[in-house]
């Protein structure tokens, strides 16, 4: 292609090298452009943007420009807007899938059932209307949680499968076979509210444009262009609405590095990045391979490891920035020195004049945080996670942890109000409220009410049943803090109480990570020689908060950290079990090893001057002492590019002979080393429902309060509920009334007055 003198090349072209540049001219046709990390792929993309509409090649609107996120959205159209000024204004296919789909669906809704101005649930009252569909059909919803419905039928969504495309092996993966039934009752509730899911607003169109040739050609027709920003991102109900928009024109540039396809647990599919040639014949790839951001030494490395991936496209990274310093590998002996390491080297970087929010500590799942958290607040490092909360914050840890308060003190209120009903228990509001109502009437702790309450008859059989059962297992966990380690309680209470139950069968990636977390909670625990000596150390941690002005450390894991980069990335527990996760190797095989060697590739290439890698030589999960080996990733690292640290004997020898090219990569599970850390499940004792009324009663005794004096027998009393009557028998501050209307009762005297 002849390039224009450069004094006459327009301003969005000027300070692209070659492959951007071609990226942007090469107009006509199919284009896939693999930007690897750091490539300055958006600076391209906008360009293609800016030259198709400068050039009269297209009016704005005429343009289908697709992002991942609002942000991505936004800044294209910021960035073209300072190039071409006010021609921009008119662009408004640009945004997200979800956006554009929701826009194109209005226009033809009711060829789909709906009306134009139908509303987009949210994920709670997506869950509210499937345990509605879930009831209806008689189900358990313990058993069979809404949650789990949800996420079956996003990931059919994902994959552009309606109802009746869902198979009876597709249908076996909820209620026994009752999936597609369930999703269909979902979809005609939907269409009978005049509402859609975020999937549908994809899944919708893709049909439309399948089964109305009309509106298909009208878009075809509009469309003369089509730009897609993180192709390897892609779902399939994505990636089928994008092939049948472009296929009449066939101009279409995809813009991705299939290297970096690390969504999959969400329904995005690298095969939609690699069969680009095969969907379009003749398609042009260009490939952009220098990078902008870091050292050539930390791209020697990143290209080392994903190379031992296959069925990829293929791309080679390289930098004009020479020297640098080589990669980093340090083995230490455990995780505490772990944190310390990286606490010392960030501290030493701040001396030196470095900023500390230009470090960043990555790790792969979200339990490996707490122990840096705790790290750096004792030593006063402030710091901040990216992508979720702080190790504490966590809901499943504030559920945990409230728990083990009410264990620890019975008068813990708040603590009580957030798990009396969670997991759901059959307590509703006017039961909760009748509660209240005692606590406050006579000034005391709710589990004290509770305790009384349980012996009347002011709440429902069933919600008597819950709360007597509720309040017997608080008994019986306070009694058992003697006999146990209160690690071993906390897994204890957590298993009885069927709060992991509750996590376990929702099946999500979410729930897996939760309980992972709450495994990290029960050995943080081990610490401390008590169970208040550990809330109290939780307490000051949650109370130690820096500025929110101050320069902090960076926290998060590999996936939020796509698209960032800094100075200074220290990349931990790089051990077989944790990174690469033993879960994503259980349940996927050679493909999640393939994601997670791609993960690799995008944490290396966060870093922009240093990149240090840590392993541990040993783990404590669940209070025992676990032998690690490193990940076979520190093995795929190319020699001549990685300096290495081992304070265990062996060193780097030992792990590269681990992972020799003989090795069995899965050989980690035989030589007994064990899973990455995870939830165990703790041994449940039986408990008959005769000892937790036993317990529910001797709880009750130990809360007994004095009885009104301005009551007596034979006295004429009124209740709310049940009438006029006249107290038969009174014990303490417990009466037994003949009600008028209602018969013999057994109630609380501060729920009565006298008539």
């Amino acid at each position: 292609m002849t390039q224009p003198p450069a004094n006459s090349e327009p301003a969005y072209i000027r300070g692209l090298n070659a492959p951007q540049r071609e990226a942007v001219l090469t107009t006509e046709g199919p284009v896939l452009v693999l930007a690897g990390a750091g490539t300055g792929k958006t600076a391209a993309l906008t360009a293609r943007l800016a030259h198709l509409v400068a050039t009269r090649r297209a009016w704005p609107s005429e343009i289908l420009a697709v992002t991942f996120t609002n942000k991505a959205a936004r800044e294209m159209k910021e960035r073209v807007g300072r190039q071409l000024g006010d021609a921009i204004e008119g662009m408004p296919w640009l945004g997200t899938f979800h956006a554009i789909a929701a826009k194109m669906l209005r226009r033809h809704a009711g060829l789909v059932g709906l009306e134009s101005n139908f509303i987009i649930l949210d994920t709670d009252d997506q869950l509210r209307l499937l345990k509605q569909i879930i009831i209806a059909a008689d189900l358990d919803e313990k058993r069979w949680p809404a949650r789990q419905l949800a996420g079956l039928i996003d990931r059919w969504k994902n994959r552009g499968l309606t109802p009746a495309d869902v198979d009876a092996g597709e249908s076996e993966l909820f209620a026994n076979g009752r999936g597609q039934a369930l999703y269909a009752a979902y979809q005609a509730r939907l269409r009978a509210v005049n509402a859609c899911d975020f999937g549908d607003l994809l899944l919708h169109m893709l049909v439309i444009l399948k089964t109305h040739r009309d509106v298909l050609a009208e878009y075809q027709e509009r469309f003369r262009y089509v730009l897609v920003d993180e192709y390897q991102d892609t779902n399939a109900s994505q990636y089928l609405w994008l092939r049948l928009i472009a296929q009449e024109r066939k101009n279409i540039c995809c813009v991705g590095d299939d290297d970096q396809s690390i969504y999959s647990w969400r329904g995005a599919e690298v095969a939609n990045i690699l069969r680009f040639e095969k969907d379009f014949p003749g398609a042009k790839i260009i490939r952009l391979e220098q990078n902008y951001r870091s050292t050539s030494h930390i791209l020697a490395a990143a290209s080392g490891v994903i190379a031992h991936n296959g069925g990829r496209l293929g791309k080679t990274l390289w930098t004009d920035a020479e020297g640098g310093e080589k990669v980093r590998v340090t083995g230490v002996w455990d995780g505490p020195e772990e944190a310390r390491r990286v606490g010392d080297e960030i501290e030493a970087a701040q001396a030196r004049g470095e900023r500390i929010d230009q470090s960043a500590i990555l790790v792969r799942a979200q339990f490996q945080t707490r122990e840096f958290e705790e790290r750096f607040i004792s030593i006063g490092l402030p710091y901040r996670i990216v992508g979720g909360f702080r190790f504490y914050e966590r809901a499943e840890i504030r559920y945990a942890l409230a728990y083990l308060r009410v264990i620890q003190q019975p008068a813990d209120d708040l603590a009580f109000e957030r798990i009396v009903n969670t997991p759901k228990r059959g307590l509703g509001d006017k039961a909760l409220a009748k509660l209240h109502q005692l606590a406050r009437a006579e000034g005391i702790p709710l589990l004290h009410a509770a305790a009384r309450l349980v012996g009347t008859d002011e709440l429902t059989p069933q919600a008597r049943r819950a709360l007597t059962g509720f309040v017997a297992d608080i008994a019986r966990w306070r009694n058992r803090l003697s006999e146990l380690p209160h690690a071993e309680l906390a897994r204890v209470v957590l298993e009885e109480s069927g709060y992991t139950a509750m996590l376990q069968n929702e099946r999500s990636a979410e729930s897996a990570g939760r309980l992972e977390n709450l495994g990290e909670l029960a050995r943080a625990m081990e610490e401390y020689e008590t169970l208040g000596a550990f809330l109290e150390h939780v307490s000051l941690v949650m109370d130690n908060d820096a500025s929110p002005d101050e320069a902090k450390v960076t926290i998060m894991t590999i996936h939020a950290a796509k698209g960032l980069e800094y100075d200074n990335i220290y990349l931990v527990g790089w051990e077989e079990g944790v990174f690469p996760s033993q879960r994503a190797l259980d349940e996927g095989g050679n493909a999640s090893l393939e994601e997670e060697r791609r993960l690799a590739y995008v944490a290396i290439t966060r870093a922009r001057k240093r990149c240090t890698i840590f392993h541990a030589a040993n783990r404590r999960i669940y209070g025992q002492w676990t032998s690690s080996i490193p990940s076979r990733f520190i093995a795929e690292l190319p020699a001549d590019h990685i300096d290495s640290e081992n304070t265990m004997s062996g060193g780097e020898s030992l792990w590269r002979a681990q992972w020799s090219e003989q090795a069995d990569p899965f050989a980690h599970v035989a030589r007994g080393t064990g899973r990455g850390p995870g939830w165990q499940r703790a041994t449940v004792t039986r408990v008959e429902p005769g000892a937790r009324i036993v317990e529910a009663r001797a709880s009750a005794a130990s809360f007994a309060a004095k009885p009104r004096s301005d009551l007596a027998l034979g006295q004429r009393v009124f209740h709310t509920k049940f009438g006029y009557g006249a107290i038969v028998a009174i014990e303490g501050n417990k009466l037994e009334i003949d009600f008028e209307k209602a018969g013999p009762k057994k109630l609380l005297d501060s729920f009565v007055t006298p008539a």
